[in-house]
């Protein structure tokens, strides 16, 4: 068997990973590749590989980086199946809308340019209709069912606890009179976060590709970061302020709902309205709602004790769905909790709401998510004192508030104790998902424990496997 590495190659993002197995082609993953514009765009737009001859693919969860360019696949002439959790796949379903309507923008935007410099225009990536035609290929299985995406391979999906349907990929491969098992991690998910499973740890992995995102640090305890939105809810509340948080659709807005419920219902917090306002985010949570055999016991018995059974529409949150419902929360000056799109805060209403609030001292920025470089939500983490918004220069009075622990990938100690349990009879562990500076220090982590056959793939890098 071979694989061959063609996203997440020394880098967080664009995860895709081609296996050939008995002379057939599978794909773990399709996400689209995240950096700089130009290179993406061209990077994305063409595969390294002949899409029309790739046999199956398998997806492990509904992140962009991880599904965003299952579209182009299918509009460069791929025709089977994409094995996919139920969660996974009602997901993907409106994630992939939304992007094309985003490569749709992003090509209207870049085209505005060229016709000025009287050059021709380009093509999205993908468009909405491409997104729905990927649609058709979608194959929902349940988690820990066997099936058989190609000859000779059975596949199942196991709880990887990252985000709602998330699944790591266990392979079991029979070739040329050789078993063995690969097991691809996806992202890794935290113990005891709130909403979904915990992750389950692999078992009797041959071969094991696993992410290494934060494979230099631990995250704060899940605890910690409860009392911390506790306490900077209440602190906002006493001075009659908004809490203004950007956070990302899936998976971040749902566990901040959450929480705020919790702290509502327990009468940590009055009663206090909360909007959450990103047509994205209020389509998820509807997904969210149906798919409770995601739940951990926890989220089970808290819907059970709550008055309405449910945790994502109590009585003081709101769905904002109209741009006419989004602009009249400005005009309102009474303490609330406005949750919007984008998580880096570079799009999307969230601009809007950050407008009109950062200039009063009694509001808050609340920051729940890593802040890439040069985007507004990192000038924020940063407490910059003057920042630009839709080209405005705006003074920040507001505080603003960074938590650490909600990150929905696991940390350093559980990335270790991932790996541990195969350490008896792995043969080797290839490191995916994770910046160079993370993988160095992961891979030296590893070798503490004894597993020395890492490897950490490039771009294109290429393995045989027996």
């Amino acid at each position: 068997m071979k694989i061959t590495f063609y996203g997440a190659a020394q880098t967080v993002t664009g995860s895709q990973h081609l296996l050939e197995v008995n002379g057939k082609l599978l794909l773990l993953d399709c996400g689209l590749y995240q950096g700089k514009r130009q290179e993406s765009f061209e990077r994305n737009r063409r595969f390294p590989f002949p899409a029309a001859k790739v046999d199956a693919m398998i997806l492990s969860h509904a992140h962009i980086d991880h599904s965003g360019n299952i579209p182009n696949l299918v509009k460069n002439g791929f025709q089977g199946k994409i094995y996919a959790t139920p969660a996974t796949a009602h997901l993907a379903k409106i994630m992939l809308l939304d992007s094309a309507h985003i490569q749709e923008d992003d090509a209207e935007y870049v085209n505005k340019k060229l016709k000025r410099n009287g050059k021709p225009p380009i093509e999205p990536i993908y468009t909405i209709p491409d997104a729905q035609n990927a649609q058709e290929h979608f194959q929902p299985i349940q988690y820990d069912v066997p099936f058989e995406p190609l000859p000779g391979v059975t596949a199942r999906f196991i709880e990887a606890g990252h985000i709602l349907g998330s699944a790591a990929i266990c392979l079991d491969i029979q070739e040329n009179h050789h078993s063995f098992r690969l097991w691809f991690s996806g992202d890794i998910g935290r113990p005891d976060l709130p909403i979904v499973r915990d992750p389950v740890l692999p078992s009797g992995a041959d071969y094991l590709i696993m992410e290494s995102t934060y494979g230099d640090k631990a995250h704060d305890n899940p605890e910690t970061a409860y009392q911390e939105l506790l306490s900077t809810v209440k602190r906002t509340i006493e001075r009659r302020g908004k809490v203004i948080i950007p956070a990302f659709a899936v998976g971040r807005t749902q566990e901040i709902v959450y929480s705020l419920h919790k702290m509502i219902n327990q009468g940590q917090l009055p009663p206090l309205p909360v909007f959450i306002d990103s047509p994205l985010a209020v389509n998820v949570s509807e997904i969210f709602r149906e798919h409770p055999e995601c739940y951990d016991e926890e989220t089970r018995q808290l819907i059970l004790n709550d008055r309405q059974h449910d945790i994502f529409g109590f009585s003081r949150l709101t769905y904002v769905r109209s741009v006419e419902e989004s602009k009249a929360l400005n005009d309102r000056h009474d303490p609330m909790v406005i949750i919007s799109a984008s998580g880096m805060a570079e799009t999307g209403r969230i601009l809007h709401h950050l407008r009109n609030n950062i200039e009063d001292s009694r509001n808050t920025i609340l920051i729940v998510g890593w802040q890439a470089p040069n985007t507004l939500g990192r000038q924020l983490a940063e407490r910059a004192e003057k920042v630009k918004i839709f080209g405005e220069p705006y003074f920040r009075r507001a505080e603003v508030v960074t938590i650490g622990g909600y990150s929905a990938h696991a940390g350093q100690p559980f990335l270790l104790e991932y790996a541990k349990a195969v350490k008896s009879n792995v043969k080797q562990v290839f490191l995916v998902h994770g910046d160079p500076p993370a993988a160095a220090i992961f891979i030296q982590k590893l070798a503490e424990l004894g597993i020395r056959q890492v490897e950490y793939p490039k771009f294109q890098d290429q393995v045989e496997l027996d």
